[in-house]
């Protein structure tokens, strides 16, 4: 038997030594000084180009005139032909926010690049000019993230402020609170979907794999804590053959029943294809890992659905009799694996839409 058996459930790794872990600090702070231009530079690039797109917008399409009726159709026109080319940064409700934000801050030497977007989409907003500077120097001095910029007017603190004798308690009310809302550098900023929308990038593909990773996290505990003798194995497990490489999601080893158990995730319907490909995946992994004293592997494809489901044990024809008799009083059923898919699905949804909006605004 290799080593794919777990020697016992918690599997923890020795811990590095003094020059292993000098060398990871060293490569950790490359990625972070690197991760950190990224950021400078989209940044950058946004700002400064949805400013123009701004003025360009008021200059060529309304002569200049803040005034001017602007109608829908042309607007909308624009947007079609930007998006066709471009991708979907550039809805109407996106240009009109370019717009605004070349209306708010008409002389580019005002525009800050140590501020986002998504602060100037927000200061955009403000009608009082004083206040819009005011707090737009603020973000600055105070390194506001969007959601401690939002807290910061939606609060009043600059009305409250000049209307204010003491203002000491006010500024320290107002710091306090905007520490709880700061970011760690660079945290999600590629998520974020202005910017995957201005580097037309596709963010559902990333929500995708957040998705996946969330349901495949809670199944992974789900199978721990049933108390039937789960042991967790391997993650993305590579399996070899002459001409290919496959990868199983999930891996247990089961001491009770004393074999392998292969979960495969899916998003989306269950097709033939995939009932094939884990009927190989068991005949492969029998091959290679499963030694004498074990019982035949058990594969396990699990399809979930915006809607719905789908929950199947995969078992070879010649191991159909063992299955029944020995294996499923140590395995969740089917029908109790679908309502935790199910169930997962939705929390793990809600959780990235919450982050989502997060990011939105911060």
């Amino acid at each position: 038997m290799d080593d794919s058996k777990p020697l016992n459930a918690v599997g923890a790794h020795p811990a590095p030594s003094p020059e292993l872990t000098s060398l990871l600090h060293e490569i950790a702070t490359v990625i972070r000084t690197a991760r950190t231009k990224v950021q400078r530079a989209v940044n950058d690039a946004m700002v400064q180009s949805y400013w123009q797109i701004g003025r360009l917008i008021i200059e060529h399409e309304q002569q200049g005139n803040t005034r001017a009726a602007y109608g829908k159709k042309q607007l909308q026109s624009l947007s079609e032909r930007l998006t066709q080319e471009f991708g979907k940064g550039f809805d109407v409700s996106n240009l009109r926010n370019m717009r605004r934000f070349y209306q708010a801050f008409p002389i580019q030497e005002t525009v800050s690049l140590e501020l986002s977007w998504s602060h100037y989409n927000t200061l955009s907003r403000l009608e009082n000019p004083d206040a819009r500077s005011w707090y737009q120097q603020e973000a600055i001095n105070q390194h506001w993230s969007v959601r401690a910029l939002d807290r910061q007017i939606e609060k009043l603190y600059y009305e409250r402020l000049l209307s204010s004798q003491e203002k000491s308690p006010v500024r320290k009310e107002a710091e306090t609170k905007t520490d709880e809302l700061v970011d760690p550098p660079c945290k999600h900023y590629l998520r974020d979907p202005y910017v995957l929308d201005f580097l037309n990038l596709p963010n559902q593909h990333l929500l995708e794999a957040d998705l996946e990773q969330g349901l495949l996290d809670n199944l992974q505990a789900f199978l721990l804590e049933l108390g039937k003798g789960f042991a967790f194995v391997a993650r993305q497990q590579r399996l070899r053959t002459e001409d290919q490489d496959f990868y199983i999601d999930l891996v247990f080893y089961n001491f009770k029943l004393k074999c392998f158990l292969l979960i495969d995730l899916k998003l989306g319907k269950l097709t033939h294809q995939d009932v094939g490909q884990m009927d190989s995946y068991v005949r492969i992994y029998d091959h290679h890992h499963r030694d004498l004293a074990d019982n035949p592997t058990i594969g396990l494809i699990l399809c979930s659905q915006k809607s719905e489901a789908v929950v199947k044990y995969s078992v070879l024809t010649d191991n159909a009799q063992l299955f029944a008799a020995k294996y499923l009083p140590y395995l969740p059923t089917e029908a109790e694996l679908k309502r935790e898919l199910e169930r997962e699905r939705e929390k793990v949804q809600a959780q990235l839409e919450h982050d989502r909006e997060e990011g939105d605004h911060g």
